[in-house]
């Protein structure tokens, strides 16, 4: 396959992932058929055959794709600097992603309970993993008396309900700028100093 019929190909399974994402965020999983994905799309249920065997098999690698980029680019965020600078950066680079990029996508990872198990498995498993980035910056304040939290757990998920709600909140890149800042103020630093 030439590199050109690859991109092209890559593309159009982007396309279709993305706009699977939405409808399952916007439906939840027993919402949504290949008949749906395929009239947002404007094509045939059977060129998303070419593409994808099942609604299983379409929903799985929505979640994956979805779930794996947005938390290796949180990963691939710079780790230098103080747990200050580099919560912000999370909590920014989050709200951003959600706010521009997967807005309705964003839901299909809150309410798993509604999935199939093994969709729910691996939303479980992507959330735990995305945990652990903000989990470990803000341990490392904590030790190093940068932040003062009453408990890490209600935090992170004080935090992430927020987060969660940006798309609905958020329009511009001052209102991404002002919910990090506040919910900064969950870890004790307030607007003035969170670099």
């Amino acid at each position: 396959m030439s590199q050109r019929v690859a991109r092209k190909r890559g593309q159009r399974v982007r396309a279709i992932l993305t706009a699977a994402a939405e409808l399952f965020g916007e439906r939840g999983y027993a919402g949504v058929s290949l008949e749906d994905v395929a009239d947002r799309l404007d094509v045939t249920k059977g060129s998303l055959y070419y593409y994808f065997a099942s609604k299983d098999e379409l929903v799985t690698a929505a979640i994956e794709t979805l779930g794996t980029d947005w938390t290796d680019r949180l990963e691939a965020l710079p780790v230098a600097g103080s747990p200050t600078e580099r919560l912000r950066a999370l909590l920014r680079e989050h709200i951003r992603i959600a706010v521009r990029e997967y807005p309705a996508a964003l839901r299909m990872f809150l309410v798993p309970d509604e999935w199939p198990e093994e969709q729910r498995s691996r939303i479980t498993a992507l959330r735990r993993r995305h945990d652990a980035v903000f989990r470990a910056v803000l341990e490392e304040g904590l030790r190093g008396g940068e932040f003062t939290v009453v408990a890490v757990d209600p935090t992170l998920q004080a935090m992430h309900a927020a987060m969660s709600q940006a798309p609905v909140w958020v329009h511009d890149d001052r209102g991404i700028d002002q919910l990090a800042d506040t919910l900064m103020m969950l870890v004790g630093v307030s607007a003035g100093t969170a670099a």
